[in-house]
């Protein structure tokens, strides 16, 4: 996974007050008398948001972005089910979804459980908000394999049919990064 640069608020507000002062410059303008009209001087940059949308990316790029981020969130969404841990879950998962999940995996935890399961999957890309914030992927995601497991012994406990369903997921820009943030299964595919 990268590392991004985040830039605190409190950076952002130290900043835009030097600007405003004209802390660091020589031979200002200013008569250095206040005017608390609620307006500043118009040759003060505006402050930019730390994360602008993603709208100005090629479709090609984006979409692979979305689809590779997707994939990110079905392996950790799977690890999170091998062990009962969501500690992976916030790097690729928002509210609503990442609470869902959670209550589910401490619900799964608490019958002393675990599931371990294989899925093909086979995102597309089939709509876009027009701000390019949120994208929507559908997929055929076929289960193999679903076996439930004694947390306590390591046995197997029970199985689930495989089968093929069709899921739809919103995979939202937020702070900088996709993630996904609500499913729902559909018809058999």
């Amino acid at each position: 996974m990268r590392a991004r640069l985040v830039s605190t608020p409190a950076a952002g507000f130290v900043l835009t007050v030097c600007l405003v002062a004209g802390c660091g410059t020589s031979g200002s303008s200013s008569s250095g008398e206040l005017a608390p009209n609620g307006s500043l001087n118009d040759d003060v940059p505006a402050a930019t948001p730390a994360a602008a949308p993603p709208s100005g990316i090629p479709p090609e790029q984006l979409y692979k972005t979305v689809l590779d981020r997707y994939r990110a969130y079905q392996a950790a969404y799977k690890k999170a089910y091998e062990t009962n841990d969501p500690a992976e879950l916030p790097a690729v998962t928002m509210d609503p979804l990442l609470s869902q999940v959670s209550n589910d995996l401490e619900a799964t935890k608490a019958k002393g459980e675990i599931w371990r399961f294989t899925n093909t999957l086979n995102p597309r890309v089939y709509a876009r908000a027009k701000d390019s914030t949120k994208i929507y992927v559908i997929d055929c995601v076929r289960t193999l394999a679903a076996y439930r497991y004694s947390a306590k012994t390591g046995k197997r406990t029970g199985s689930v049919p495989g089968g093929a369903f069709v899921y739809r997921a919103t995979v939202q820009y937020d702070s900088g990064t996709w993630k996904v943030a609500a499913t729902v299964r559909d018809r058999p595919c």
